[in-house]
């Protein structure tokens, strides 16, 4: 059940960080959130860890995971595929 609500929650998380993240989304709306999914999931994990059950850290952990997997996706989508000289 957690991981469903992990789920829930990171359609939500992927749509604020997709508001924080500045520039143009190569992805879409669709992409942003299954990629707020997997930064939910990351940071209920890290939270969990540190024993953070329904802290509001648990907000911020997935939104700050989520955010750092666009900026990863927006640098790996930006170089791709290479360009030759």
């Amino acid at each position: 059940m957690h991981i469903l609500g992990w789920i829930f929650f990171g359609l939500i998380v992927g749509a604020i960080a997709k508001l924080l993240v500045p520039g143009k989304d190569p992805g879409g709306i669709i992409v942003t959130m299954l990629l707020g999914i997997a930064g939910s999931l990351l940071g209920g994990f890290v939270g969990r860890l540190w024993g953070g059950e329904g802290h509001p850290s648990g907000w911020i952990g997935s939104i700050v995971c989520t955010i750092l997997i666009l900026v990863v996706y927006h640098m790996v989508v930006s170089r791709w595929p290479p360009r030759h000289a």
